[in-house]
């Protein structure tokens, strides 16, 4: 069953997907690679990923930097708490986490995002590993957080199980992920995809964590797992950017879904598309020619 909150996302998804043009009539595979039909979520993640680091760090990283704060504070992270930082990207929860006298272990899928965190934290002990595969002993974590990594996950439920076998009696789980169906910053460039009519392409999965983004069923999902007191709460903020920054370090580098359909179209669908999104981002419009976009997400917390 498809809860109320995300119809309106299938919705769209049917809605474009129906009102793609005739092949030939504009969308030309340039930049990204073509899946299959039933290519797996894995597969499509690890080439979503793969050569994005430093494109990620630069843009998008930045934005969520903004909950690694409340994610730690969640996390109860102080000084000598043991940590694992799930899907540490950039490293930007793992730094904080060390400032604060924290000691860290560090996992992500991609090696690229594994180096650029070890580069960013120095001494920082970072393993590759592809969730939810957790190659590490039961009970041997205070704490386990992810700054938006469950939403990347084939099977969050597992993931989450994981991460309970991996936490001590007493410890504490918090989790970020955005809310659904996406909105503000997270929409913008789809906005302005759907408005120049470049479809959602069949060949792009829709991932296992869709149902999962909002507050009910993220909660849900760890007291599934056994946090008997798992909820999850919105988190909002707005994200001050340049608006041809966003563009550039988003859209044009490949980053995230969006930035996969922009990357396969041909440069006057390109343009099609930068007209349209200009005129949305105006929207947002603040002072010294930026924009500010809102970021809503929901953070999760449970305790083992």
């Amino acid at each position: 069953m498809v809860r109320p909150g995300l119809a309106a996302c299938a919705q769209r998804l049917r809605r474009i997907r129906r009102n793609r043009p005739p092949d030939g009539d504009g969308v030309a595979v340039l930049a990204a690679p073509t899946y299959g039909v039933s290519v797996d979520f894995d597969t499509y993640e690890r080439d979503l990923w793969d050569g994005r680091a430093d494109a990620y760090q630069s843009g998008f990283a930045r934005m969520t930097a903004w909950s690694v704060g409340p994610l730690l504070d969640a996390a109860a992270v102080t000084s000598g708490t043991r940590v694992l930082d799930a899907g540490t990207g950039p490293g930007i929860v793992s730094r904080e986490a060390v400032r604060r006298g924290a000691d860290v272990i560090a996992l992500d899928a991609d090696p690229g995002m594994a180096a650029t965190a070890r580069a960013n934290v120095p001494g920082l002990d970072v393993r590759e590993a592809i969730l939810p595969d957790l190659p590490l002993p039961d009970a041997s974590f205070d704490a386990v957080v992810g700054n938006f990594v469950i939403n990347h996950v084939s099977r969050p439920e597992e993931a989450v199980r994981q991460f309970a076998r991996v936490l001590r009696p007493g410890g504490k789980l918090a989790l970020t992920c955005w809310e659904m169906p996406p909105s503000g910053a997270l929409a913008l460039v789809s906005e302005a995809l759907e408005e120049a009519g470049v479809p959602v392409p069949d060949d792009i999965p829709t991932p296992p964590f869709a149902e999962l983004g909002q507050t009910g069923p993220f909660g849900g999902l760890l007291r599934d797992a056994g946090f008997a007191d798992g909820e999850a709460a919105r988190l909002r903020w707005l994200h001050e950017v340049d608006p041809e920054d966003w563009w550039t370090t988003g859209a044009l580098a490949r980053i995230g879904v969006n930035g996969v359909i922009v990357s396969r179209q041909d440069p006057p669908t390109v343009d099609k598309i930068k007209v349209a999104y200009d005129r949305l981002a105006a929207r947002y419009a603040t002072s010294g020619g930026r924009i500010a976009l809102p970021a809503n997400a929901l953070l999760a917390t449970g305790t083992r």
